[in-house]
């Protein structure tokens, strides 16, 4: 592409300035107080899609938060890319972590990103990632070298499972008829080490209730004679991995694909220290699966992890009851072949199954999806590997996220298509934390590489 680091350099204050205000909105979908914030995030983003340079903008309603779709016709003989990223992003608790107001954008110097980074919530997931596919198309639309269609699709529910995409894709296939599938929502090895995720883990997410007495007793007249069910909510958490932390649940890793040790072997030559990743995270030791290492254990291996847990009384000074309920929220990464509906079955047959007597057990699933595997030998892939070469400098290295975004899986089954994975985050960008925050590097260095995507899919498609 001509001129695209002149582009960027020129208007670089603009995008910086643009992609704040976006950050500005709350646009939390888990939260139902922020309804109007997440709508107006919508607006902005059609907007923002109207002055890139595309022809057709529109909000399509669902049955929760609208989704925004967009699309740039030049030739209809030539390839479309359809983008997807998200608008919504996830509530920002807790506050009291946060070195600075997390809807009040700003922009600091860190040891990772000394060109500085984005401090707010969403600033990496997803609306800073998203938003560097606006400014791409913006760059080719006013310089006339836009090489193929682009369509957009961007949604506002994704932090809370994309209840209603899947309704939205299969009641508009041929809208999003297309010839691959752009997506940055992952991220890479570091600023100096390019990477394309080439795998997703797929999800299940439930949360689980247990029920002792019809009230909260005295825990001096009644401790000891009847089921606590906060100890025995933590008794059945704890028996959910054995002394290897291997998950316990019958039948959980039955469909699990055991990688072979060439690939195991390719994986382990991504640059990685131990002592860096502890010292980050502030940790004595890492935690895991026995027999394998930390980068296996957070992408090609199932986990499950307890999100949250409660019961009781949590105010100040003393209370001293024996709770009626106590509950979590538990999440489980799954693996490709894994079924996300099928593993819920299990959590729930076992985790009932595992209740002592004096106990009610109550599981309810919400949300899942299924992982997902992407070939190296695609034309998407070569293209998004050529535009890294292009700008880094070096071949970006295949990587397998621990991360899930469901509606991949999704994608390929009904518009028959790849997804390619081009993410410019990085691990230490704290998503879905405190002190979220996305390099300027990055956010510019997406912007940049984003529009060669474009140019070799559209040469490698002829």
């Amino acid at each position: 592409m001509d001129n695209t680091k002149e582009y960027i350099k020129e208007h670089q204050q603009r995008f910086l300035d643009e992609l704040i205000d976006l950050l500005k909105i709350p646009s939390i979908s888990a939260d139902s107080a922020y309804k109007k914030e997440v709508l107006k995030t919508a607006e902005q983003v059609t907007i923002r899609l109207k002055e890139a340079g595309c022809d057709h903008v529109v909000i399509c309603e669902t049955a929760g938060y609208p989704i925004v779709y967009g699309e740039k016709t030049i030739d209809k003989n030539l390839p479309t890319v359809l983008v997807y990223g998200h608008y919504d992003v996830q509530p920002p608790d807790p506050l009291n972590l946060w070195h600075s107001p997390p809807f009040d954008p700003v922009i600091k110097k860190t040891e990772t990103h000394p060109e500085g980074a984005i401090f707010a919530r969403g600033a990496c997931d997803d609306k800073g990632q998203m938003y560097m596919h606006v400014k791409a198309l913006e760059f080719m639309t006013r310089t006339n070298q836009l090489p193929c269609n682009v369509k957009f699709m961007i949604e506002g529910e994704e932090e809370v499972g994309s209840p209603n995409l899947a309704i939205f894709v299969k009641e508009n296939q041929e809208k999003l008829k297309n010839d691959v599938i752009l997506i940055s929502d992952t991220g890479m090895i570091a600023q100096d080490v390019p990477s394309i995720t080439t795998g997703l883990r797929g999800l299940s997410y439930v949360e689980v209730e247990v029920t002792g007495p019809n009230r909260d007793l005295h825990s001096g007249l009644y401790g000891g004679a009847v089921a606590n069910p906060i100890n025995v909510l933590s008794k059945m958490i704890a028996s959910l991995h054995d002394d290897n932390n291997h998950i316990t649940i019958p039948g959980f890793y039955d469909k699990v694909e055991e990688l072979s040790k060439e690939e195991r072997a390719q994986m382990a030559k991504a640059p990685f220290n131990l002592e860096d990743y502890k010292k980050a995270l502030d940790i004595s030791a890492v935690y895991g699966e026995a027999g394998y290492t930390t980068n296996e254990r957070n992408s090609i291996r199932p986990t499950l992890d307890v999100n949250g847990i409660w019961g009781g009384y949590t105010g100040e000074g003393a209370k001293t009851v024996i709770a009626s309920k106590a509950y979590a929220k538990i999440s489980m990464r799954l693996v490709p072949n894994q079924d996300w509906e099928e593993i819920t079955k299990l959590f729930k047959t076992h985790f009932e199954n595992i209740a002592p007597a004096g106990v009610t057990v109550k599981v309810t699933p919400h949300h899942g999806g299924q992982g997902y595997v992407t070939p190296i030998d695609s034309m998407g892939y070569k293209a998004a590997s050529k535009a890294y070469q292009d700008t880094f400098g070096k071949t970006p290295i295949p990587q397998r996220s621990g991360g899930s975004i469901p509606i991949v899986s999704l994608f390929e089954q009904e518009l028959k298509s790849k997804t390619i994975l081009m993410g410019f985050g990085l691990d230490s960008d704290a998503i879905h934390s405190p002190n979220e925050h996305f390099g300027v590097f990055n956010y510019l260095k997406g912007i940049e590489t984003i529009p060669l995507f474009y140019k070799y899919f559209a040469e490698l498609s002829k």
